[in-house]
């Protein structure tokens, strides 16, 4: 199994960015495990990311990756999550 940074990705049911953002990462880091969240039961996480899903998040950095995301900025999130690609934000 691969070895790697704890993920999340937060999305929304019916959400088509969502399924392609899951893709991606499939694609990009085949086998490697996330856990996504539907943010829209619980009231904090819907008022944090409301719209902006899907976004991907580090839990080893809390890091976070707000589509649009192409696989090199994937790749760049998941090697070392600070490095600027414009579109990380860390937590907060």
């Amino acid at each position: 199994m691969p070895t790697g940074p704890k993920l999340i990705l937060y999305s929304r049911p019916d959400c088509h960015l969502c399924d392609e953002a899951a893709g991606l990462l499939a694609a990009v880091a085949p086998g490697m495990p996330f856990q996504a969240v539907d943010i829209e039961p619980d009231l904090g996480l819907l008022v944090k990311y409301g719209e902006a899903v899907p976004v991907l998040r580090r839990a080893d950095n809390d890091a976070e990756l707000f589509w649009p995301f192409d696989a090199a900025a994937l790749r760049a999130f998941l090697g070392h999550a600070r490095a600027g690609t414009g579109q990380e934000k860390t937590g907060g």
